[in-house]
């Protein structure tokens, strides 16, 4: 009798969109050693459709592509699902990244990179992601703070009465904060917090979330009354 026990796992699932044929090849070997199911799309109206359509875990999204580009397609990939996105270029133009992170996307990674650093945030991203889909919410899944609620189990916000659309990892750091009041955390120690991987020196990601969680809570994000920033270290939730 055979007695070897077969895992019914189910791979999980990755969509790269990128044009250049070597590139997503690369990215796909090592994918694949890691032991994802991998899909390759090389342009942009494809690569909007399938990521649309299909039942993908994670995006690779490369952002000059041929039809449509990669902030088209986070844009509309973030109005109709949560999928974890991390967006490539070679573009190294910090108005990039703070654009594409701005439009939902939870990563940005500037070519040429280690592909098995791409494989380790891979993993990070779908890691947090199943434990979020996996929580088993606390009983006390209310946060209100000054006209702020957070609904951690419907994981909705509300300012004054009035709902406010967050991506997963803007609601993420909005908790996180608003669960430690008066407690200043470093952009380094936010970015390992809520991204699960060390910023590697790009800070960049905390600091356009923060920005755009401002611009949905506060009445003036010049004069914030929530998020404050601490100079030379980091920011903290006032209460």
């Amino acid at each position: 009798m055979n007695t070897e026990k077969i895992s019914d796992k189910k791979k999980e699932k990755i969509l790269i969109i990128e044009d250049e044929q070597d590139i997503a090849e690369l990215e796909k070997d090592y994918l694949e050693l890691a032991d994802f199911e991998v899909e390759i799309e090389n342009d942009g109206k494809s690569g909007l459709a399938k990521a649309l359509e299909s039942e993908a875990d994670l995006i690779i999204l490369d952002l000059m592509l041929p039809g449509v580009d990669g902030f088209e397609i986070c844009k509309r990939v973030r109005e109709e699902k949560n999928t974890p996105i991390i967006m490539v270029s070679a573009k190294k133009d910090d108005i990039d990244k703070i654009r594409g992170l701005g439009l939902g996307a939870d990563d940005y990674m500037t070519k040429p990179f280690s592909p098995s650093e791409l494989v380790a945030r891979v993993k990070a991203h779908l890691a947090r992601y199943e434990r979020l889909l996996g929580s088993v919410p606390h009983e006390n899944s209310i946060i209100e703070i000054r006209g702020v609620r957070i609904d951690k189990t419907a994981r909705r916000v509300s300012v004054n009465g009035t709902e406010k659309p967050f991506t997963t990892k803007e609601f993420d750091l909005l908790t996180f904060l608003a669960e430690h009041p008066n407690r200043v955390y470093s952009k380094d120690e936010l970015f390992r917090e809520i991204w699960d991987m060390d910023s590697i020196g790009d800070i960049a990601t905390v600091t356009v979330h923060i920005k755009k969680i401002r611009e949905k809570i506060e009445v003036n994000t010049a004069k914030p009354q929530y998020i404050e920033t601490i100079w030379g270290v980091g920011y903290r939730f006032k209460v």
